[in-house]
């Protein structure tokens, strides 16, 4: 096995992974791909369980609401990695709101709460970019690439 060079900050975007909704484990095969290539970057510890972590909602994502095939992209600057997942769908989602506040304390405007608001707060389905905004610093963001059919949900992963 050959040990390729840590990337550099030259702005070149590396492509990591590629793969099809019918690719099996996925999102876990992505995971992978961006360990290794942060781990050649030197990036550790928290930085790094918090990139995957962010990723891993970003292809979560992708994988649900859009069409591939699809690529996980890391590009080097000087301020740091950018992480791309890109689909094949050139609309922007609607990005929900983000309080001041965690998204998961209780909202001071409104009253009760009991188990309808427990249930909310727990619920399976909606916090990815919510997750992702919290772990980025809210360094995250999607652009459209329309000419080529392509969106590219990215996030920022800073220098250690």
């Amino acid at each position: 096995m050959t040990s390729t060079p840590p990337p550099t900050a030259d702005g070149t975007t590396r492509v990591l992974w590629r793969w099809t909704d019918r690719t099996p484990d996925a999102a876990a095969r992505a995971r992978i791909a961006l360990i290794c290539a942060l781990d050649q970057f030197g990036c550790g510890g928290e930085a790094l369980e918090d990139a995957v972590l962010a990723a891993s909602e970003l292809v979560a994502n992708a994988l649900e609401h859009a069409p591939g095939p699809y690529e996980m992209r890391l590009r080097c600057t000087t301020a740091g990695l950018i992480c791309e997942v890109v689909d094949r769908d050139p609309r922007i989602p609607v990005v929900p709101a983000f309080p001041a506040v965690a998204p998961f304390g209780p909202d001071p405007k409104k009253r009760g709460g009991g188990v309808d608001a427990l249930l909310e707060v727990l619920g399976e389905r909606g916090r990815g970019l919510h997750i992702v905004h919290q772990l980025t610093s809210g360094a995250w963001g999607f652009a459209a690439r329309r000419r080529e059919g392509l969106k590219l949900a990215w996030m920022a992963i800073p220098r250690t």
